[in-house]
């Protein structure tokens, strides 16, 4: 079985931990709990007829854009920057987390969550505003952890361009 260590990366409070939970256990909580550090949870998923289990890293959000621990990153194979639809400021900290994780990975896949689409009219980001991730590459998928929209989406996704 194939395993691929993928991270979730972006500022705090946007939903990684959620989206973990949503795709990991079929669950949702409105309990916020800070990450600390890192989290690491295992799912095993088939992707184009092969079985592949991928090892996710919840790392802990980056709203001051603290040092991004390059110990964290070792042997990623690709990772998931997460935005949240409500908070334009998130996106700005997306594009800079990616280009930290240049510099540490090199071009690795990634994809981008647009998260709390259940919340949808209330958004301050749009789609322009990740126009440079999509030029670079990234899938960007309209998720909701609290509902379930995209999540499995996003996941699969990610884990096709890996296994």
């Amino acid at each position: 079985m194939i395993q691929k260590k993928i991270c979730m990366m972006g500022a705090f409070g946007v939903g990684k931990t959620s989206l973990v939970s949503r795709f990991v256990h079929s669950a949702f909580s409105d309990r916020y709990l800070t990450t600390i550090g890192v989290k690491v949870d295992r799912k095993s998923v088939r992707v184009n007829d092969r079985d592949g289990a991928l090892i996710l890293w919840d790392l802990q959000g980056e709203d001051e854009l603290q040092k991004l621990r390059a110990s964290y990153l070792r042997g990623t194979a690709g990772f998931i920057l997460v935005v949240d639809g409500l908070r334009n400021a998130t996106a700005v900290t997306a594009i800079e987390l990616y280009e930290k994780a240049q510099d540490y990975l090199g071009p690795v896949p990634f994809a981008v969550a647009l998260n709390k689409a259940d919340l949808r009219p209330s958004w301050e980001v749009g789609m322009e505003q990740l126009a440079h991730l999509e030029a670079v590459g990234a899938d960007i998928v309209t998720t909701s952890a609290k509902t379930g929209e995209g999540v499995e989406d996003l996941f699969l996704r990610l884990a096709a361009k890996l296994i």
